[in-house]
């Protein structure tokens, strides 16, 4: 409760964004690109935004990639992907990010069993042709 009470103190109750885009950007959990020309460096976390809003989604992103389902199998996912375990977690930070702004523009209550990526993939099949 603590983490979600800085987040929108840090965010001025997210009266300034127009987006998850610049939400992101914001708290800095963005990725950059290093490259000039032919030249394409790796690509890191920009970290050039607020880091009060990172440091206060360090340990519920940590305490959710532990105890959520959801977020804890993103976590483990993520982590065969990277090779480092920071980095599964930097993505947990930005989800929960999304999630609380989310939830806080639309009013909503959480509701772990919301299903986000079936209603998605719902919307994107062609209707049913009924012969």
């Amino acid at each position: 409760m603590i983490a979600v009470t800085r987040v929108i103190a840090e965010t001025n109750g997210f009266l300034l964004f127009n987006s998850i885009r610049q939400l992101v950007s914001y708290a800095g959990l963005d990725v950059t690109q290093d490259q000039s020309g032919q030249y394409k460096g790796k690509s890191r976390l920009s970290k050039k935004g607020n880091a009060h809003l990172r440091e206060a989604l360090y340990m519920p992103a940590l305490c959710a990639a532990t105890h959520n389902e959801n977020l804890k199998a993103f976590y483990f996912r993520l982590n065969e992907k990277f090779n480092h375990k920071k980095q599964s977690l930097v993505a947990v930070m930005r989800k929960l990010l999304i999630l609380i702004y989310t939830l806080w523009k639309s009013g909503q209550e959480y509701n772990p069993q919301h299903q986000w990526q079936e209603k998605r993939r719902e919307a994107s099949l062609p209707p049913l042709d009924s012969h």
